[in-house]
């Protein structure tokens, strides 16, 4: 328990020490131009190149810096101070600019890392998990029979036990257990590019979520040491294909057809480190379809937190540096409205949390 407390309260003497250093906000992305790829630094609608920055500024003490998983395992030991001191050292303003700052429009947005493991939690917001078991919801089998008859989603029923060496639950706990589940990589496209409807397919939703991405190895890791696991935070649009596999194998639920097909994972557009997120269980969420408010609610009602997630998650695999978690949706999906509204070619889709960014993406018809 004393360790514990002296690491948390080092956790805080850090966080203090690095926001009264910090300067304004920035985000870290990857991008390209005219064939190369490199990390930039990105303030409001301006990149720097890290990697030329980095050659150009005076003062680098270390190899220069490389692709965002080299950003992130080098940021904690080093590269942190060299980018703030990039970021306070570089003009920004039209005119006063050096050759390696760019315009945002004038590049192309890749997904800001490609994650070895990306993981998104199952119904991980009670009003979520409401409007999932409403009767005649598309897949919602399961959603209630999860809780106690009667018992808000997210609760526990009488029967749930700790899973041994993987959850653990304190006598107090009246909560479901965290369920986490693989999404494949192969989906995720980036800021920009089209969500495809895949042939045949005609119930598709959305979900947007908080992406939490690691910054180092991670195996076992306690729910009250997670936070210094944790790098930064993405946006991940979880999409959803509701339509199941026509027929009741194991329940008729498959994970695979509802979440992996190709494109159903838009990624970034950019990573926040986390000295810019004070607090991840306090962002505004908001999704809005064709300009159309969607969703609307704040990370702070999700069932399990960011750093329980985490714990949870690493207590059954290794997880490592550039890996994500997603951390759920809110309410507001259109598969659980009346009518249902799913995505079609045409539209535009937005998510944002705000600290965090905002991801658009079109949606287009996939090649029959």
């Amino acid at each position: 328990m004393k360790r514990l407390f002296f690491a948390a309260a080092a956790a805080v003497a850090t966080a203090s020490a690095l926001h009264a250093q910090a300067p304004a906000p920035f985000k870290l992305g990857t991008f390209e131009q005219q064939g190369r790829t490199f990390v930039g630094v990105v303030r409001d609608s301006v990149v720097i190149d890290l990697s030329a920055a980095d050659n150009a500024v005076p003062g680098r003490t270390a190899p220069a810096a490389g692709d965002m998983r080299d950003v992130i395992a080098r940021y904690d030991s080093a590269l942190r101070a060299r980018i703030y001191a990039i970021v306070k050292a570089v003009p920004t303003a039209a005119g006063k600019r050096p050759a390696y700052v760019h315009d945002l429009a004038g590049l192309k947005i890749l997904p800001p890392i490609m994650p070895a493991t990306l993981l998104n939690a199952a119904v991980n917001y009670r009003a979520h998990g409401e409007e999932m078991a409403r009767p005649g919801v598309a897949t919602s089998a399961g959603v209630s029979a999860g809780r106690a008859a009667g018992a808000p989603a997210g609760s526990a029923t009488p029967a749930t036990k700790s899973a041994p060496g993987i959850w653990e639950r304190s006598a107090s706990d009246t909560r479901w257990n965290p369920y986490l589940f693989l999404k494949a990589t192969s989906a995720i496209i980036a800021e920009g590019e089209a969500i495809r409807i895949p042939v045949g397919r005609t119930q598709i939703d959305w979900e947007c979520e908080l992406g939490v991405v690691l910054n180092r190895t991670t195996s076992r890791v306690p729910a009250a040491q997670a936070s210094s696991y944790i790098f930064g935070y993405t946006l991940e649009h979880d999409v959803s294909d509701r339509g199941g596999r026509a027929d009741d194998r194991y329940g008729s639920s498959d994970w695979l057809i509802a979440k992996s097909h190709d494109t159903f994972a838009p990624l970034g557009p950019f990573i926040t480190p986390k000295e810019f997120v004070p607090d991840p269980q306090k962002l505004p969420v908001k999704f809005t379809l064709n300009g159309k408010l969607m969703q609307d609610s704040n990370t702070s009602y999700m069932i399990h937190t960011v750093n329980e997630l985490i714990s949870y998650g690493s207590n059954i695999m290794t997880l490592r540096a550039g890996d994500i978690i997603a951390t759920g949706t809110p309410d507001g999906v259109g598969s659980a409205r009346t009518p249902p509204i799913f995505l079609k070619a045409g539209d535009r889709t937005v998510c944002t949390y705000e600290g965090v960014g905002t991801l658009t993406n079109r949606v287009e018809n996939a090649a029959k």
